[in-house]
């Protein structure tokens, strides 16, 4: 797993006037929810790595000498600037079950892209129930055997032990599109072999 690290302030008070002075500090108010709650503040820098990112990433958060495990549990962003202006995280207990989003990393070539389609991803990250003794940055879906027009679904993914998926099965994850211009070389061939009966029976009724 990638831990960032990431160097907290403690926050002595909280609620809306004090978040505000934290941001007018040019700092990021955040809390770590656990065994109890931390409320803390932190700068864009640290948060930079973890946030713009399409990994998975763990985050070694220290706040007076001492370091809390956590994952990225909410975020809040400006609405016109989009700079950060709250994160929530949660703390990493042994042993205690916790809900992430885990990126799917699709490996191989798929015999349809080979055949002129375009892969398309459909489904980013699976929603997962999993302790952090059996968390996983990734998970992995092999997809060199879909043909033209052929999908990729939830179930067919590699699972690890101790995770357990929460969103439906058959969800697609990614499909091999048919190019336009192929399908239409593909139809237009179709149609001259289902014409090419009947004309060939016009024929021999003439000749009788």
């Amino acid at each position: 797993m990638n831990y960032i690290q990431i160097a907290g302030e403690p926050r002595e008070t909280t609620g809306k006037k004090s978040s505000k002075a934290v941001r007018n500090n040019g700092a990021v108010p955040c809390c770590i929810y656990g065994e109890k709650n931390i409320n803390f503040s932190t700068t864009g820098k640290e948060l930079k790595t973890l946030v713009y990112t399409p990994d998975f990433k763990l985050a070694d958060i220290t706040i007076d000498g001492k370091t809390y495990k956590c994952i990225l549990k909410d975020i809040q962003f400006h609405p016109t600037s989009e700079s950060i202006v709250h994160v929530d995280f949660q703390e990493l207990i042994p042993n205690r079950a916790i809900k992430v989003e885990i990126p799917v990393r699709l490996t191989g070539v798929a015999k349809g892209v080979k055949n002129g389609g375009k892969m398309l991803s459909l489904l980013r990250r699976i929603k997962v129930k999993t302790s952090p003794e059996n968390l996983v940055d990734e998970l992995i879906a092999e997809v060199s055997h879909l043909g033209l027009g052929q999908a990729m679904r939830v179930k067919e993914v590699q699972i690890p032990p101790g995770i357990e998926v929460l969103v439906a099965p058959n969800i697609p994850i990614c499909q091999v599109e048919i190019p336009r211009a192929l399908r239409s070389a593909t139809s237009a061939a179709e149609a001259e072999v289902a014409a090419a009966p009947a004309e060939d029976s016009t024929e021999e009724s003439g000749e009788e």
